[in-house]
């Protein structure tokens, strides 16, 4: 059985009670059989020539040994900041001071990286009604004809639908292309009919994570930093008290959580979150989780939520709101001016050994953002 599916009936077989669900069986028809994306074939790396670290290139790692993150550094406003350098920086690892072996900062006017900071927006169609990826889609059109059609980064767009996820084609600066492309593209609706109550929403975030995990694997061996901007506002986070997880599920869930957070941080991909709509009672839900899981019998199906990876790899949150076009200049401006450092991380004692980051900057009212955490693993592993 394929690992994915061994996710989806741990969660159907192990989450119990499920009280005032709907306790219907499952319908028989399993989503996402056939999709474009596919993980890609794993490489591994040249061990670097010299025994000193070089530079690093943000579009290629110096090191598969070492730990490399991408930094984005904002003021009060939220405006990337530009023009600072290594001493402006502290790392800390699990709030131990790490030394930084190589750094490089990038500015889209002065020294862009090679290959260009490119942004693939996915509109969520299984987890999003139909007015909604409507008015989204309106929205993110609106963007791309802005300045006459010209894109400061290279933008691809992208459907997940019940079939999987479906390019619309590879990125471009060509705003209006993209537009046109986008306003002639047929409707997307649900295609498989769901399994209502607690079923229901296990089959969509097992469907979207599964999916958001096929598209960073397809990322891994490509060079360059991306920005993945999840057009919708995720799969259901399974987060009720009437739902109580068996061990055995437990590890399963760990795994998939350590993995997607490894293959999101080597693949250089930050998540952002932007949907349409109003702030309501559970759009902060997310911030409870946001603390890394350090073993199996911390994990829960929360910890796995689009909203709590997208803050764990770097990327945004932004709450829902109609200016969907303002929220993705949001995002994609962050892909202007950012750093890039790399370090060694401590010897581990054993396999996924949870480690937490802190990058601060030595300037007032600067914040900085990466990934908040990273497993380290023994060599050789």
């Amino acid at each position: 059985m394929p690992r994915s599916l061994r996710f989806c009936a741990l969660l159907l077989g192990f989450l119990f009670p499920l009280a005032g669900q709907n306790q219907a069986t499952p319908g028989q028809a399993t989503p996402g059989q056939a999709t474009p994306v596919q993980p890609a074939p794993a490489s591994t790396p040249p061990a670097p020539s010299a025994p000193a670290p070089p530079a690093m290139d943000a579009a290629n790692p110096a090191s598969d040994a070492g730990i490399h993150l991408n930094i984005v550094v904002t003021d009060h406003s939220g405006k990337p900041v530009s023009g600072l350098t290594a001493a402006d920086f502290t790392l800390l690892d699990n709030n131990q001071p790490a030394k930084i072996a190589s750094f490089h900062a990038y500015d889209a006017s002065t020294d862009p990286p090679d290959p260009p900071v490119e942004a693939l927006v996915l509109f969520d169609t299984v987890n999003t009604d139909f007015n909604e990826v409507s008015y989204t889609r309106q929205q993110v059109e609106n963007y791309l004809r802005r300045n006459g059609g010209h894109l400061a980064q290279p933008v691809a767009l992208a459907w997940l639908t019940n079939d999987g996820v479906e390019p619309q084609g590879p990125a471009t600066l060509d705003g209006n292309a993209l537009a046109d492309a986008l306003q002639s593209a047929d409707s997307r609706l649900r295609t498989i009919s769901r399994s209502a109550g607690a079923y229901g929403a296990i089959e969509r975030m097992e469907l979207s994570s599964r999916m958001l995990e096929g598209i960073v694997r397809q990322e891994v061996n490509l060079p360059g930093r991306k920005l993945l901007i999840w057009a919708g506002p995720g799969w259901p986070m399974l987060d009720s008290n009437n739902i109580n997880m068996s061990y055995k599920g437990q590890q399963q869930l760990f795994g998939e959580i350590v993995q997607l957070s490894t293959l999101m941080r080597e693949a250089q991909v930050d998540l952002y979150s932007i949907s349409q709509g109003m702030p309501g009672a559970d759009t902060f839900l997310y911030q409870s989780f946001l603390k890394g899981v350090k073993k199996a019998g911390q994990a829960n199906p929360p910890n796995l939520g689009l909203k709590v990876i997208a803050v764990q790899s770097g990327g945004l949150v932004l709450p829902p709101t109609n200016d969907v076009a303002s929220a993705l200049d949001t995002c994609i401006r962050d892909a202007g001016s950012f750093y890039s450092v790399s370090f060694d991380p401590p010897p581990a004692d054993g396999p996924d050994q949870y480690h937490k980051l802190d990058v601060r900057v030595d300037k007032p009212g600067l914040v900085a953002r990466t990934n908040t955490g990273y497993y380290d693993e023994p060599q050789g592993r």
